[in-house]
């Protein structure tokens, strides 16, 4: 085997990236509250949906599973939505700021 190789060298795992290599790096996170509101119920509603079918009760455990759904694709609405929303003010920010 050479040295050096990568099955039995003493190779170093490559360096971190630090926030400079990241394009995103002058501009803050949008937040939108519902959306973490929406994936903490979208999991409670899994877990009592997990804990029904553990009891035996799948009739309970069938319908939770449905609002989870539900609650997960609200969420993903969300997420979609404020994306949308906030990516045009961003557009609007970057054409009305230019000279």
């Amino acid at each position: 085997m050479e040295k050096g190789s990568a099955a039995g060298g003493s190779s170093r795992p490559p360096p971190m990236p630090s926030l400079e290599d990241f394009p995103f790096e002058g501009k803050k996170p949008v937040k939108n509250p519902f959306v973490p509101i929406g994936a903490l119920v979208t999991a409670g509603v899994l877990t009592a949906g997990l804990v029904s079918f553990r009891y035996g009760n799948s009739r309970l455990g069938q319908k939770l599973m449905r609002a989870r759904v539900v609650a997960q694709g609200v969420t993903v609405a969300l997420m979609v939505g404020s994306a949308y929303y906030y990516g045009d003010q961003i557009k609007l920010f970057k054409k009305g700021s230019s000279p």
